[in-house]
């Protein structure tokens, strides 16, 4: 595929990819977030793996890890709806401007597709439905759901491309 990068047909092919990851993202997403909310009463969990992960329903008003969830203003909803867009617009200006290459392109849709699935729980509940509780012992990392995994994995991935372009450019 990266022989094809700079092709018509490869530009094609990263869009195709990208349209698909979003789409994915955003459908099992919202797939598993219906399950959760079909299943089990806020706050209700089920011990998957003993001492390590449960799946719990929590409904996050807050950003990221919770931050702010227990603020009360009436334009927290606006101001969250608003980030998010803007998220997303600058994520598409990103992609058509930047570099694309395969990875680019998988970071960009993660994240993208990520956003509007939590896009669509705030605009839905108010709140995003967070459910995935890994833990050791007492220490609990705070609840997320897929659609924050295909952030920070589309983030991460962001990192990885650019510290291997650098690094590909000193050597």
């Amino acid at each position: 595929m990266s022989s094809l990068i700079g092709t018509q047909e490869g530009k094609k092919a990263q869009i195709l990819t990208a349209i698909l990851t979003v789409v994915g993202v955003v459908l099992f997403d919202q797939i598993s977030k219906w399950w959760i909310c079909r299943n089990f009463n806020p706050f209700e969990q089920y011990t998957v793996i003993p001492g390590f992960l449960n799946l719990v329903r929590v409904n996050n008003t807050g950003v990221a890890f919770g931050l702010g969830a227990g603020q009360i203003s009436p334009l927290r909803q606006v101001f969250f709806t608003v980030v998010s867009i803007l998220v997303m617009v600058i994520l598409c200006y990103y992609f058509w401007q930047g570099h694309k290459d395969a990875i680019f392109s998988l970071a960009v849709a993660g994240i993208f597709g990520g956003a509007v699935g939590n896009l669509i729980d705030r605009l839905r509940w108010g709140s995003v439905v967070d459910f995935l509780d890994f833990y050791i012992g007492n220490y609990h990392w705070p609840a997320f759901n897929v659609a924050d995994t295909a952030i920070c994995v589309g983030a991460g991935l962001l990192v990885w491309g650019n510290m291997r372009s650098v690094k590909g450019k000193k050597g």
